[in-house]
This record gives C-alpha cells, structure tokens and sequence, in this order.
C-alpha cells in the first residue's frame, strides 16, 4: 500500500466547492478483498478510532461506515473514512470524503476535506502507515502519532486573531486567501488588503518600529499629553540602579522592546530586586526600561479605525486554595480545563509552572509544595497576558469616554488604524489623570483572543470591526467574469474585456495569448489557469477581471477565484476527449460546469441554447440565468423566456436583441460587429451573443455595449489568432487557432463563403488529441480543401515526429483526396512559406497554427518581399513605357534583351 501523490486544491474543484486534498493510493494485494477479510484489521481500526463506526458514509445516517466496515469495504475507502477521523479528533471538523478506484487497477482517489493544508497532508501519510500497520499485523504508537500531529496543527495552524478574520470574511463572502502562516489577503483587485494578524496594510512600518521602541512611544505620548508612567532607559545594571533612583520605587523593569509580556517584572520596591529583574529584561533587549510602577488593574482596550472596539480586564493566572491540595495540584486540576490548551490553540492557554511562575510564588512565600489556605488566592504571574496563562474579563461598556479619546488619541499620534494601548488603573471607568492611572504600553499587532473568548462577560466581534474598517463601502470586490467552453472562449473573453476596457476600467484578463493589465501584457503564453488567475485578482490596479478559465487548469488545480458576477459557458463539444479522465461530453460539460456553478446568487450563468449539452448544464447552475441563442424561435430559449423574469439575447433580422422583463430592445448589427465579417462568420456570431450577454449580466449600458462590438477589429492587436485575415494582393492568407472538428467545420464554413477560386490549407493538430479525432478532422479537410499541407505541432506531446501527419493523411486520403495534392512539410513557418510561393491567383490560404509569432513575422516578411518586387517591376514597367514613347519598339527590345537589366523573382 503506497501513496502515489499528492495534491491540494486550495479553491473550488471538480470534487468539492471545498478545499479538499486528492490522495492517489496504490492499495496493492489489499485489492483482492474487503478488510473485514484481514484477520484482526477491523478489530483494530475499532479499538484505537471507535467513532470512525459512527461516520455516516454514503448511507446518510451515523453508524453507516461501522455497517459498512462489518458488510465488507475496501483499503481506500478506510483511507479516506480514518483521514476525516484524524482531523476530526483533533479539532478540524470536516466531513466531506470520496474513494474513487481508478480503471480497474489497485490504485484509488480518496478526496478529503480540509482546513489546516500542511496538516492535512501529513494525516494522508499517517492514516496509510496505521492501515498498513493494522492489515499487516504489525505494531504501530499510535498515540505518538496524535501527539506528533497534534504538534504539527498547532506549528501549522492560524493563530487566534488570523483564524478570527478568516472566519468573519468567509462569512461576509469576502474574498480570502491564507498566503503565510499569519498573513491573509482578502478581496479582489483594486479592493485586495493583506492582513498579518490584526496588523494590517495601512501601518507603516515607520508606525510599527516606533511602537517596538517603548521609550520613542513614551515620548510621543506625552508631546501629545496623554498620561504615561515616567521611565528612563537603562544599558547595564549600574545605569539601572542610578536610573532607579531617579524613578523611584515601587518600579517596573522591561525589555525596551519585547512583547507578551516577556522580560518584564513589576513592582520592585528594592534595590536588590533590581539585579534579577534586569537580567530578566536583558534576555530580551540589549536595553532596558526602568519605570515607575502604576499600580492597578492591567486593562487592553482595542481601538480600530478610530474609535475603541473592545475592552479587556486582564488577569493573571491564578489558583484558589483548598487548604488540602498543592499548588502543582491545584494548577494541573486548571489546567484540565477544556479552555486551556498549548499556545493559541484554544481560548484559554496552559499555565506553565516555570521560572516566572516560581519566582512570583516566592514572593507569596509559597512553593510548588505548598498547600494554600481555604480561599487563597494564588498568583502565578505579575502580568496578565493570555499566552503565559492570564484571563480576560469584557469591560468594553465601562471605559469612560475620557480614557476612549486617550486610547484613540494614543493610537492615532503612532499612526496606528489597529492598536492595543495598555492602562493601568484601578478602574477603566474613571478617568486615568484622576485616580493616578496611565497608558503603560502601545501594541501595533494586538491579539484579539481575549476580546473574542473573555472568561467573564460578553465576547466582542471584533474581527468583524476591522473588517468594517477595511471595507467601509463592502468594496472588497471588482466584477469578476469566467469564460470557458471548448470553442471560442478566447474570442469572447477579449471581447468583454475590449467593450469593460472602452467605459474607463483597468480590465485585468488572462487568456491563451497571456495575463493583461489592462493594455500591458505582463505575461505571454496559455495562461488559463487558476495561477494566472489568481494574479489578475491579486493586482491593485485591476477594476474588473475577465478570466478565460480552460478545463485543464481546471482538472489539474481548480478554480483560481471563489465566486463570479458572471460566467460564461459558450459550449460544448469533441475536444480533449481522452486525456485526464474525461471520456465523454457528459465528463467535459461536468468539468466545465464547475465554472457555472461557482456564481454569487445575484450573478448570471451565461448559457447556450443552440449547444445540445445546456439542458445537462442547466441542472447544475444555481444562479439567474442568461440564455442566447440564434434565433428565438429556439425551443429552450422560448422555455427560458416563458419567465417574464429571465433575459434572452438572438439575432433577428441581422440585428442581436435583447428580452428582458419582456421587452424587446435591439442591441448592435451584425453588420456592424466587425468580427462577423458581415455575417459570415456564424462561430463569431455566436462568441458575440455570448459576450453581449455577458456585459447585459454585468449592467453595462446598451450603448457602451454597442459602441465595443463595433470598435472589436479581427486583427492582430485585438484578436490575435483568431480569423485573422491579410491580404497579400493576388491571394489571402488566414490563421486561425483551431484545432479540433468543430473549429475547423467553423473555419471552413466561413472560407467556403468568401468564394476564393481555390481552398488551400496548412493542417494540424495537438498530439494528445485521440487518433480518431484526428483522422475525423483530416476527413473534413479532405473534402474541403483543392491543395493541403500537413504540417505538426513543434510540442508533440507524447507523440513520435510524423506520428500525427501520418493520420492527418489516412484521413484526408480517407475521403476519396488526390495524393498528389497533398504536401507533408512538418515545419509550419517553413509549410505556411511554401503555401505562399506555391499561391494562384485568387487563394484563399487557411493556417492552422501552433505558434502565432513566428506565423505572422513569416506573413509580414513575404508581404514586405512581396511588395519589393512589385515596387521594382512597377518601377521597370513605367520606366519601359517611358522608352518606348520616347524611342520605339526596337530600343524596347534591346533593353528586355539584356537580363542584367531587370531582376524577376518567381511568384
């Protein structure tokens, strides 16, 4: 039993919406029967994970996989049920699984959800090392195990204050993407804001290095009169002594920057706690601070954006006597408290019995041996931070006003828009310049655990409060359009993003062609996947995304975006059949599906009526729908439109319409829409019925809508690739980027309309394609072409060189062509450059490329020779007309009897 790979789709994918991990596992000889046929697995599997039995499975009630264990079931589906029982027990609550055998092999998909990625990933390898420990009869700790992986989710877990965000955002249906340990991205484009804890983009690291120091705050504080403790910076301990004298007692000695806490020892009322005090601090820092203790109780108030968020009584750890127990007993009986955990992995963190902790008993009189009194309150720390084991009490309602505007005057004079600011006062509701209180330190990353999970009092939503801050217009988001479908989706991205591009937004697009920002291309190449994506969405600069998002990159990755306004499936056809499990059109059109499904409920699925696939897509969209087709007289288009509510996009009378709230308006010609050539080209038509329809889902105004298909040129700037025509004088030559039956029947079908005197072709396709796909496509070329030249792709993939010209030629043999007619020249430059010095008057000349760069330099340095030569004979021809008016025919024919004299190149 082996682990094949492994791999983690982090968005919505073709098994779940969820972020799930996709295990292949090679059972092996554990293929030739259910477990319950290993002598002791079941029995053994039960003893150590007895709720695994209580796993609903697919019956769809608890206690459903324990039947399922008794009944007979095999090792990758054990897999997949202990994977989710890892998780589960140790407090990632998921549920979602799937086992998949792979063919007929002994090789298995088990999918599971996750939460924690790097964790999730390890519970795969070590769920498989406890089945073959199980199976094979062998011994396996597998409490080391739980304690080794409980280890791994608290490294690789969010903290507390992240976790909160994370939460919240994915409530709001904010956009979030973990892309650290403690760092978040939330939202799209122009609205993206990245968050590390609850420090957030907006504080400059001036701010934040200005916090660290407690002195420099100390001194800004009071430039703007706010109450702070007196304090002077000290390097060695005779400095700390002398400074000492200066502050007077009782005092504080911390670590001049440190945080929770660390280093710090307060109340010292002696010259000889000064030393101990100080080496504590300089564990931390290099210098110290000596300051004036103010006594009282340690409150955190949270001020974000402005105003105060919460409010925090902190409280240090602490046990109560008995009069029977020990304090070691005492705090182990606290620390069975379900609250407490290690670090940030609960509420409440475990009160740790150290140094610290020893030293503060001792100034109790107490040791760890010592039985407290009845009712003894016994501290274990002099502060009250939550990571060393402290409590929180909410008293947001009791600060007065006063020490408000202190705190938000305090975080605003450190440019802070999040800030934790610490008074001392022996009450928060009085203000501090009247009871001896003080602001004793300033946080620029505050956690937000005690305000979240206080022991005493209501939690506050404060994770929600810096969300409003972040997005106080809920623009965390910008348009988002997928575009997918097997023929024509890089035509109509282009399109939706020329027409969004042409109202004043910074259209980010990824395409076959590359990533743009809006006119740059910032990366050339096939970027259709959830990488490129995921780019778009993650630049500042963008205000509306068009992602043309192809079934690869959705196979292989997932989704690179949560949820469109509005996605477009322009159809579904024979292409790509074979490869990654997709065998049928029903498997492609459920891959491709994902793209309509992942839409915000007030969005639009962008559907085809006229593609026999729809009705199958239709069951699988849960937003509103936009449905166009060619005609209205399309029976699911009619279906569509009997709902008043629903929008329809056709063409009537050479003009594509729009129904909407059951009116009829008119939206551009064909004959105006460039890319059509006036109607010819019905592939084109259809990409723009799609793309109208898309920018109608959007809200665009007709206008603007109109005023995009007009301006969209069938070129090289605006659709590269895409039947582009040149005109090279005598003939035309035309690429285009198809390369299955479809495409090519679309190519043909306009070529057959623009009556060239000859058809010629250079022909190919991708070698992955089946044979049969191929040789159907050579078919079709066969009888469509007078003159063809097969030409192969440079990227073979997986093919051996002339593999696929070979069928290319059965099949257009296949259809009753002439041999003699065709030409193998497997370079397409080197084939397209042939094609054009072989070209008659009147071709109309078809590539069907691979690569566009090279295809379009060769087109431009033909035409340039082209014109050369023309230049020259037009030039000669003047010149000879000149002479023969001038002297007659004789001096003519001694001048055309001299070859030096004039230079021809064969055409």
């Amino acid at each position: 039993m082996q682990i094949q790979s492994i791999y983690c789709f982090q968005g919505r994918n073709i098994y779940s919406h969820k972020p799930v991990v996709r295990m292949i596992v090679d059972i092996g000889i554990y293929e030739s029967g259910p477990t319950k046929d290993i002598p002791g697995f079941n029995k053994r599997l039960l003893e150590n994970f007895p709720e695994i039995a209580e796993h609903t499975c697919g019956v769809g009630y608890a206690g459903g996989f324990g039947e399922r264990l008794l009944e007979g079931t095999y090792m990758g589906h054990v897999a997949e049920h202990l994977i989710l029982e890892l998780q589960n027990r140790l407090g990632y609550h998921v549920n979602h699984g799937k086992t998949r055998q792979i063919g007929n092999t002994s090789k298995y998909y088990v999918i599971y959800e996750y939460i924690n990625e790097a964790f999730a990933v390890e519970c795969g390898k070590k769920a498989v090392e406890i089945l073959k420990a199980f199976a094979g009869g062998t011994e396996i700790n597998v409490k080391n195990i739980i304690s080794y992986l409980k280890k791994l989710a608290l490294e690789t877990d969010m903290g507390p204050s992240t976790k909160a965000i994370y939460k919240e955002a994915v409530k709001r249906g904010i956009p979030v993407t973990r892309i650290g340990s403690s760092l978040l991205r939330l939202g799209y484009g122009k609205g993206v804001r990245t968050l590390q804890a609850s420090l957030t983009d907006s504080s400059s690291c001036i701010a934040v290095d200005m916090v660290s120091d407690k002195q420099l705050t100390k001194k800004i504080l009071t430039d703007n009169n706010i109450p702070v403790p007196y304090g002077v910076v000290a390097q060695t301990l005779e400095e700390a002594v002398e400074s000492s004298k200066k502050v007077g007692f009782p005092l504080v000695i911390k670590p001049l920057d440190s945080n929770q806490g660390k280093g710090v020892t307060v109340d010292i009322r002696s010259e000889e706690m000064i030393e101990e005090a100080f080496q504590e601090a300089r564990k931390y820092s290099k210098k110290v601070m000596v300051e004036r203790y103010i006594s009282g109780k340690d409150y955190r108030v949270l001020v974000v954006g402005g105003r105060v968020s919460a409010v925090s009584e902190r409280r240090p750890p602490q046990v109560v006597g008995e009069g029977t127990r020990t304090v070691e007993e005492l705090v182990e009986r606290e620390n069975q408290n379900p609250l407490r955990g290690e670090d940030h992995e609960k509420p409440l963190t475990y009160i740790k019995l150290d140094d610290i902790a020893q030293k503060c008993l001792q100034g109790q009189g107490l040791l760890l041996k010592s039985v407290p009194a009845a009712g003894q309150v016994v501290k274990l720390r002099q502060n009250g931070n939550i990571s060393t084991g402290g409590t929180a009490k909410n008293c947001t309602e009791n600060i007065h006003p006063k020490n408000a505007k202190y705190a938000i005057a305090a975080a605003r004079a450190l440019g802070l828009d999040v800030a934790g600011i610490d008074f001392s006062s022996e009450d928060i509701s009085i203000p501090i310049d009247m009871n001896s209180g003080a602001i004793i330190e300033v946080n620029a990353a505050p956690g937000l655990r005690m305000h979240l999970y206080p022991s005493e009092g209501q939690s506050v939503n404060v994770a929600g409060d810096i969300l409003d801050m972040l997005y106080p217009d809920s623009n965390w988001s910008i348009p988002v359009v997928a575009v997918t479908g097997t023929n024509g989706k890089t035509t109509t991205t282009r399109l939706i993003r020329h027409t969004l591009a042409l109202t004043g937004l910074t259209v980010g697009m990824t395409s076959t062609s590359g990533i743009y920002i809006g006119s740059e291309c910032i990366q050339r190449g096939d970027t259709t996947g959830p990488v490129s994506a995921g780019m778009v969405l993650a630049n500042k600069k963008v205000e509306a995304a068009v992602l043309e998002t192809a079934r690869g990159g959705i196979i292989r990755k997932g989704l690179g975006y949560d949820m469109a306004d509005v996605a477009v499936l322009v159809n579904i056809s024979d292409d790509h059949l074979g490869i990654d499990g997709i065998n049928s059109l029903e498997d492609l059109a459920m891959t491709k599906a994902l793209v309509v499904e992942a839409i915000k409920p007030e969005g639009y699925a962008v559907l085809n009526a006229d593609d026999a696939m729809t009705p199958f897509i239709m069951g699988r969209v849960r937003s509103r729908v936009i449905m166009f087709g060619k005609s209205l007289s399309n029976p699911l288009l009619k279906k569509h439109l009997k709902n008043t509510e629903n929008i329809g996009i056709y063409v009537k009378e050479n003009y594509i319409w729009v129904i909407k709230s059951g009116k009829k308006e008119p939206i551009v010609s064909l004959d105006d829409i460039p890319i059509t050539y006036g109607g010819l080209v019905d592939c084109n038509i259809e990409n723009s019925l799609a793309a109208v329809s898309a920018l109608i889902g959007l809200n665009i105004p007709a206008e603007d809508i109109k005023k995009g298909m007009n301006t969209f040129r069938p070129d090289i700037e605006l659709n590269p690739g895409r039947f582009n025509l040149f005109d090279m004088g005598a003939f035309k030559v035309m690429i285009d980027y198809s390369h299955n039956i479809a495409g090519y029947s679309a190519v043909i079908k306009f070529m057959q309309k623009m009556k060239a005197k000859r058809l010629v072709a250079i022909v190919g396709m991708p070698g992955d394609r089946m044979d049969a796909n191929i040789k159907e496509v050579g078919e079709l070329c066969g009888r469509s072409f007078e003159k063809i030249y097969i030409k192969e792709d440079k990227d073979l993939r997986g093919r051996k060189r002339g593999e696929v010209a070979a069928l290319f030629e059965s099949g257009i043999l296949g259809a009753g062509y002439k041999k003699e007619n065709i030409e193998k020249i497997l370079s397409e430059t080197e084939a397209l450059e042939k094609a054009m010095l072989d070209a008659q008057p009147g071709d109309l000349i078809a590539l069907f490329y691979e690569e566009l760069d090279p295809a379009v330099q060769m087109i431009g340095k033909f035409k340039k020779e082209l014109d050369e030569v023309n230049h020259v004979l037009e030039s000669s021809l003047k010149d000879i007309d000149s002479i023969k008016t001038r002297s007659g025919s004789v001096l003519f024919n001694d001048i055309i009897g001299k070859p030096d004299m004039v230079e021809f190149r064969e055409l």
